[in-house]
């Protein structure tokens, strides 16, 4: 379980084929720190185990049905990672409660400024909607938001500069 309140972002060094798997590599510098082999960290959202955390480093295999289903599959080296720690019995949550099970991948159908601020409008598979509702929360690489609109196929958002 996750807060959907990013902790910082890690460095994507490698992504490769991995016994049936593909296995990522993360530079996280401090921000892994006391995380154990078996912990889950929130990678862009999504929950996966880390299979080693040496020298600021963490690796992860991800399945191909995660692969798949995620927007694991269009990152590339070397892009930055949002992460989160798993949360703990008696943290502060901060934000919203989040899985880190990723239910699709929206489509950014509009993004515009408005001050200081960014609306943006996501278009989600089309099963999605019925789960939207205003006020309601959503995690978009791992960022845990609340929607503003809510249309007949996309709802809309507001970006913070602190959010950007």
């Amino acid at each position: 379980m996750f807060s959907g309140i990013v902790a910082g972002q890690g460095e994507l060094l490698q992504i490769k084929p991995h016994s049936g798997s593909t296995r990522l590599r993360i530079r996280h510098g401090r921000l892994g720190r006391g995380a154990r082999v078996g912990d889950s960290v929130a990678v862009n959202g999504c929950c996966l185990t880390a299979v080693s955390n040496r020298n600021g480093v963490f690796e992860f295999d991800v399945l191909q049905e995660t692969w798949k289903r995620t927007a694991l599959h269009r990152a590339r080296v070397p892009q930055k990672m949002n992460l989160e720690l798993s949360l703990r019995i008696g943290d502060p949550v901060g934000g919203h409660f989040v899985t880190g099970h990723i239910d699709g991948t929206g489509r950014i159908t509009k993004r515009e400024a408005s001050g200081p601020d960014i609306l943006v409008e996501i278009e989600p598979p089309k099963n999605f909607m019925q789960w939207v509702v205003p006020k309601g929360s959503v995690a978009l690489d791992g960022v845990s938001l609340t929607v503003g609109k809510v249309g007949r196929r996309s709802f809309s958002l507001w970006l913070i500069p602190h959010t950007l």
